[in-house]
């Protein structure tokens, strides 16, 4: 542990031992949840303004730059106009279910990051089953974007809810399925001892990071194609499709409840990211030996922004898929690739004992060469009632 993680567990325990006896425990309790939400809701209000700032330089325009210097000062500006306009509910619309409606869609998700490693000694709660505690409140979010497609009373906001709902759907099933190649490696379901099986370094310089397996790759890229899906980001960000059906389950929502489904977005999206850091990417751990002196929170929070990049270059980048290609591409091809990946996963670990030489890189190309040929082999399936030839285009007479 370096100097400066010890000071911030060095800082809550004393904080922690000022309180009474009785009130240690919650005390502790509120301090973690405290600085969880107050570094993640401050990482949201950031990422609003790279993302902007980042589509605006991709697409040659400005972006925010009328509020404080650079425009930094946008995110509180959005937050203070959210707050105050009106609060609009529909005269017919299920008034219960559209209010908690988007504070289902945050609630959860908040909640989940308590069993996110963010830093060596850094997790608010360690569980044993915490992957699995991770995606049952994940899985709420398709209740909060139901109710609030049911609630409004509103033909558009339930055909967009319940699109979205379908697309959350199939892509959950290869999400959850791509991280149990994680969970047959290790021989655990706690995120802390996930991290800790790729503590370690090869020859004293390279991490021992899953994603430097064969496996761990395909279930990574897996994983991040799932993960793209299941936030809604582009180019799968069809629930958002505002020429095909307006705003989609949003669109009786104004003010600052529209505002929390955007908030329950992000979240998850950071949520998410944290997870694939911390089954893929070594969680807290340095890439390279030479590097652990850097604060261990440092690197975790180093690599989600990595993954932020990422998904803003991905927005400015990629044009939104078809609803028929967004689901074809779950159940055809995602699906298969995350259950052949368990075979690699199984061939990988039956293989440890392999002695002649150069027995690393041959599970390598075997491993690697299953993955592979299973995705080329997917790619190229002819599709049933589709033409194979190359398409022919006429003008229209």
């Amino acid at each position: 542990m370096t100097a400066l993680d010890q000071i911030f567990v060095n800082l809550k325990h004393a904080i922690v031992a000022l309180l009474p006896v009785a009130w240690q425990t919650p005390g502790s309790m509120v301090i973690s949840a405290a600085a969880i939400v107050g570094t993640f809701a401050g990482l949201f209000a950031a990422t609003t303004w790279i993302e902007r700032k980042g589509l605006a330089r991709l697409q040659n325009r400005m972006g925010p730059n009328r509020v404080g210097p650079f425009g930094l000062f946008q995110p509180i500006a959005d937050g203070l106009k959210m707050l105050t306009k009106e609060d609009i509910i529909p005269r017919q619309a299920d008034k219960l279910a559209h209010t908690l409606a988007p504070i289902v869609a945050v609630a959860p998700v908040i909640v989940a990051y308590a069993v996110l490693p963010v830093g060596r000694n850094m997790v608010a709660v360690n569980l044993e089953a915490g992957l699995v505690f991770f995606f049952a409140l994940g899985g709420m979010k398709e209740i909060g974007v139901f109710m609030a497609g049911w609630g409004s009373r509103n033909k558009f906001s339930l055909l967009g809810s319940m699109r979205a709902i379908a697309q959350m759907i199939s892509y959950e099933i290869p999400l959850v399925v791509s991280t149990l190649v994680v969970v047959m490696a290790v021989g655990s379901l706690s995120l802390v001892d996930m991290v800790e099986a790729q503590t370690g370094y090869h020859a004293g310089l390279l991490a021992r990071w899953h994603v430097f397996t064969p496996w761990g790759l395909g279930g990574f890229l897996l994983f991040l194609i799932a993960a793209t899906a299941e936030s809604n980001r582009s180019p799968f960000d069809l629930p958002e499709g505002e020429s095909e059906i307006i705003a989609g389950h949003m669109l009786e929502y104004s003010g600052f409840k529209y505002a929390l489904f955007f908030l329950g977005e992000y979240m998850g999206l950071f949520a998410i990211s944290g997870l694939g850091i911390t089954l893929f990417l070594g969680g807290w751990t340095a890439p390279f030996s030479f590097l652990a002196w850097v604060p261990s929170w440092l690197w975790f929070f180093g690599k989600l922004l990595c993954f932020i990049a990422f998904f803003v270059w991905l927005r400015g980048t990629m044009p939104r898929l078809r609803a028929d290609q967004l689901m074809g591409f779950a159940w055809k091809f995602m699906l298969p690739m995350v259950l052949v990946n368990l075979l690699v996963v199984a061939f990988w670990q039956f293989t440890r004992g392999w002695e002649f030489f150069g027995a690393g890189v041959w599970r390598w190309v075997l491993g690697g060469g299953m993955f592979a040929g299973a995705a080329w082999g997917l790619a190229r399936l002819p599709r049933v009632g589709q033409p194979t030839g190359p398409r022919v285009y006429r003008f229209a007479e």
